[in-house]
């Protein structure tokens, strides 16, 4: 990656207003304890020892089990679970995660899955355990280069997808979550919007903008990134990954840049994904992706996740602010 590609300790545009949100503690996990005993057991005879120190993981939106495992005085792991019965669509998501993970080309910067069993109604995988954590928020100019420079190790590995891992097409589950301005610009009598117009014309074309060749994560958020203490940077949580632009991944990742004040702009541009993407195309798909966090943080909070809502407002102020930008709605 160019110079020209790496972040200015001193962000030159503004970052947009956005609910406080506690980053690296946004999720409300299962304990240790809290597992059946069987479960735990069962967890234990695969690693072949007790363990001695749990630490929960708490990034993140999802109420499942996710911890860093010590067993005896040296194996680490890194164990997910969920409940078929409470949770049946994060143990769904666990399972597509496992069976993503065991499939990604070893050149991909990602945990390697070790196991995953389904017993007593639990889905469990287990990872290595790699050693970093998530990105600091806001954004270090060093973590969030090491991050962009990794993301293009990535799509350069699973450009074109490998033909055994089957995946659907981004575009067509995205189908369910954009649309958002058009839905809004088709209710009631009086005059639209202008601006909701401009929106809801510029998202109809955001889902033949992600067609493509390339595997994609997809849900490339912060809390979905390790960082480690030497720089190498990791990419978790494939539960969503799909077929698509690969750019679709660099945007996603600049939006939470774009929230911490950085010129995201010049960041997409300098990178190698980003560099030659037709302007139209991204400003379809942030105009999509703006009104899916918009129409997502408007929805009743959610018990299990008390800070989903307002982390989703967030990204719908940092994209709505970035597409805003470089359609010249503000100076």
């Amino acid at each position: 990656m160019s110079n020209s590609s790496q972040p200015s300790s001193s962000p030159r545009s503004s970052s947009p207003s956005s609910p406080s949100i506690p980053h690296g503690a946004t999720a409300v996990r299962l304990q240790w304890y809290e597992l059946p005993g069987l479960i735990r057991a069962r967890i234990e005879e695969r690693l072949g020892g007790r363990v001695v120190a749990v630490t929960s993981q708490d990034s993140g939106f999802s109420p499942g089990f996710a911890a860093r495992l010590v067993i005896g005085r040296r194996q680490r792991v890194f164990v997910k679970a969920a409940s078929v019965e409470d949770t049946p669509d994060l143990a769904s998501a666990y399972r597509v995660e496992a069976e993503t993970s065991a499939r990604l080309p070893e050149e991909v910067p990602a945990p390697v899955l070790r196991w995953t069993f389904d017993e007593a109604g639990w889905t469990v995988l287990c990872f290595d355990d790699v050693p970093g954590h998530p990105p600091h928020r806001p954004w270090r100019p060093e973590e969030l280069t090491a991050s962009l420079t990794a993301l293009t190790v990535m799509a350069q590995a699973l450009t074109p997808g490998p033909p055994d891992l089957v995946v659907p097409e981004a575009r067509e589950w995205l189908r369910d979550d954009f649309g958002y301005w058009t839905q809004l610009a088709g209710h009631g009598s009086g005059e639209t919007d202008p601006q909701v117009a401009e929106l809801a014309a510029l998202e109809k074309d955001a889902l033949d903008a992600l067609r493509g060749d390339s595997i994609i994560h997809a849900d490339l958020r912060d809390d979905n990134v390790i960082v480690g203490d030497g720089g190498q940077v990791w990419f978790c949580d494939w539960n969503w990954a799909s077929r698509g632009a690969p750019w679709f991944d660099l945007l996603l990742l600049l939006i939470s840049a774009r929230a911490d004040g950085y010129d995201t702009d010049a960041l997409f541009a300098a990178h190698p994904l980003g560099a030659d993407v037709d302007a139209e195309a991204v400003d379809a798909v942030l105009a999509g992706l703006a009104g899916y966090f918009t129409r997502s943080s408007l929805l009743p909070p959610d018990a299990r996740s008390p800070h989903l809502r307002a982390h989703q407002a967030s990204y719908a102020a940092a994209a709505l602010s970035w597409l805003a930008v470089r359609r010249g709605w503000v100076g």
